[in-house]
């Protein structure tokens, strides 16, 4: 067996790999592994294949993307999206494919090469009127916008309260309150 990699790993060598990787945790930042612990006991889980929170919002990377009964192509098509960027909310992780909820509570699945964690968000459609897209991160901050129900947006960064986003149609920048928006959880932060 000289000269061929067999795959097999001898009890030594597992036992050197662990405890070289036991010393790796005292030289990371903490901050990551504590926010992680944090989305996990708020509710969150770890997705089966990828390890990341479950649920958590993406966008759709293609601009047209069927949804699917089923994780695999044999599965009929429930529905097709055909607007690059839209959110969706990914319930779980079946190998390379992810249950998503759209902003209207549609669920299926869509293959994971379909989606981006570039992240998106829609005012929300159970608003009875505009939103005000704000120049400053405050509600005194002067308004650059009145938006609609379900019109789209990127999102930059969130701080629990207000989210910075761009509305690239527009070329519009500016805050909107958090709670006014799909495709970002309440009190959620990240940059």
């Amino acid at each position: 067996m000289t000269g061929k990699h067999t795959g097999r790993w001898s009890a030594a060598r597992i036992m050197a790999c662990g405890l070289a990787f036991s010393f790796l945790p005292a030289f990371l930042p903490a901050e990551p592994v504590v926010a992680q612990q944090a989305e996990l006991a708020a509710g969150f889980r770890k997705g089966r294949e990828t390890g990341y929170p479950v649920p958590r919002f993406v966008s759709l990377k293609s601009n047209r993307a069927r949804m699917r009964i089923g994780p695999s192509t044999d599965y009929a098509t429930k529905w097709v999206y055909t607007h690059q960027g839209m959110p969706f909310e990914i319930t779980e992780e079946y190998g390379n494919w992810r249950r998503v909820r759209d902003v209207d509570g549609v669920t299926g699945w869509m293959s994971g090469a379909l989606l981006s964690g570039d992240r998106t968000a829609i005012v929300g459609p159970w608003l009875d009127e505009p939103v005000a897209l704000r120049r400053t991160a405050s509600s005194n901050g002067r308004v650059a916008a009145q938006l609609s129900p379900k019109v789209m947006m990127h999102v930059g960064r969130c701080d629990g309260t207000w989210c910075a986003v761009h509305l690239q149609r527009n070329g519009l920048d500016g805050y909107l309150d958090q709670s006014s928006l799909w495709g970002v959880y309440p009190g959620e932060r990240f940059e």
